[in-house]
């Protein structure tokens, strides 16, 4: 397997990854909110954000691949 088809795989990997964590953040920080916990759902959605940020750039690096 060629390199670049390595880091297509790889990259793909973390994409999702990342997305799985996504949802699950989400749902955290909602359960947090519903508990009263505003605060620490915020910081929560702060790191959502910067995940999402994260993520983006992977999707970028995949499309430079190409």
């Amino acid at each position: 397997m060629e390199f670049a088809e390595k880091a297509r795989l790889r990259l793909e990997h973390w994409i999702t990854h990342n997305d799985h964590h996504l949802e699950e953040y989400e749902m955290f920080a909602d359960q947090l909110e519903e508990a009263g916990r505003i605060e620490s759902a915020r910081h929560v959605r702060e790191m959502i954000e910067l995940t999402a940020k994260s993520t983006e750039s992977l999707r970028r690096a995949l499309k430079a691949l190409a």
